[in-house]
């Protein structure tokens, strides 16, 4: 139990809500030199087209990541027999492929053959510490992608590439599929919230819609007196708890199998995560789950949301619009939000919101909440 009745957060800042300069996914700096991913108006066709083709790189990285075509190029298989006969695709077909990814940037072409840019040999190499393969394989590529094709449908309000997240994840193999790619795009933002937060004291966390349980490995890890339960659906459970026993944490992270919308949640915590549980839910359904975190949380107990967000004051950015975009394909009651939409929000629940700072540049935020303190 907690000397106090809020834990106490070495790491999270005390400021107004503001945004503040972090990392991108996993771990590295951003960019100082201007480049951002969200882009001024469009002016010229060429950059119409940019846009209009931008779904054929796509498609072309994620057939490469299918044949592990930048892990066999980090091994040295540089020409295009060598990639033939370890692929088992055509050197017709192969060369078409490699000819698209050098026009992209994804490798670069030498006189012996190829080689992988390094992007991607830091982040799309098989099994490397930044490895994102499984991520843009398995939920970009055969999730996320397809559901888009249900977009003009989900602005219609006609049809959704499915009902809801839980109809989708009741099905294991598509839950198993998403946890296991969601873990693999986590563990970077994890391990870093668990720094940012630095929970001092015994504390205990519920990690709502917590999916592979990557945020509270990352926790418990970090912070030895920590002790947390992973609240998701069924057969997204049975996939955390493969990722919990391999970390070693059975005495430490527990496995709830519930549905964090409509199945009640243990009570008395320290702390309440949600990340990129509130982007996923429909415009009531988040209301129902802020009034949740808010009933289950020691008095002065705080929440955490790490989700996608808007900027306050202008458009973008252009990654988090997106990703909010693709939600509206899913489900008609899809909402966007920035950090101080959201704080409104949260005040209205009985919250106090303390700061909002950005976690991932341009794509998520973590807004730091705690409810009041009885006098």
């Amino acid at each position: 139990m907690l000397v106090e009745a809020v834990p106490t957060v070495r790491g999270a800042p005390s400021s107004p809500m503001r945004g503040r300069t972090g990392e991108d996914e996993m771990g590295q700096a951003p960019p100082t030199d201007g480049r951002r991913l969200t882009v001024g108006p469009v002016v010229d066709r060429t950059e119409l087209s940019r846009l209009a083709y931008g779904f054929m790189a796509s498609k072309a990285l994620f057939a490469a990541l299918g044949i592990d075509l930048f892990s066999r190029l980090s091994d040295g298989h540089r020409t295009v027999a060598a990639l033939s006969a370890s692929t088992g695709v055509a050197a017709n077909r192969l060369e078409t492929l490699l000819h698209a990814l050098a026009g992209i940037g994804l490798v670069v072409a030498h006189p012996d053959g190829y080689v992988n840019a390094p992007a991607a040999e830091r982040h799309l190499v098989r099994g490397v510490p930044g490895d994102l393969g499984p991520y843009f394989r398995l939920q970009v590529s055969q999730q996320v992608y397809p559901a888009l094709v249900h977009l003009d449908a989900g602005l219609a309000g006609t049809g959704a590439a499915f009902d809801t997240w839980a109809g989708l994840l009741a099905d294991p193999r598509e839950a198993r599929t998403f946890t296991e790619a969601q873990h693999a795009g986590s563990l970077g933002a994890a391990r870093r919230l668990a720094d940012r937060l630095a929970l001092a004291g015994p504390c205990t966390v519920l990690d709502v819609g917590g999916g592979s349980g990557a945020f509270s490995i990352a926790f418990c890890e970090r912070d030895p007196d920590v002790r947390s339960t992973v609240l998701d659906l069924p057969a997204v459970v049975d996939v955390a708890r493969e990722y919990r026993d391999a970390a070693g944490l059975t005495d430490r992270v527990a496995l709830l199998a519930a549905d964090a919308v409509r199945d009640p949640w243990p009570d008395r915590q320290d702390v309440v995560l949600m990340s990129y549980l509130l982007s996923a839910l429909g415009d009531g359904e988040i209301d129902v789950v802020l009034a949740k975190a808010h009933a289950c949380l020691r008095p002065g107990g705080l929440l955490v949301v790490h989700d996608f967000m808007l900027h306050d004051d202008e458009p973008g950015p252009a990654p988090a619009a997106l990703w909010f975009l693709q939600y509206v394909a899913c489900r008609p009651d899809a909402v966007s939000f920035s950090g101080a939409a959201l704080a409104t929000r949260l005040r209205g629940h009985g919250f106090e919101p303390r700061s909002a700072d950005v976690l991932i540049p341009e794509i998520t935020k973590v807004v730091l909440s705690s409810t009041v303190v009885p006098t």
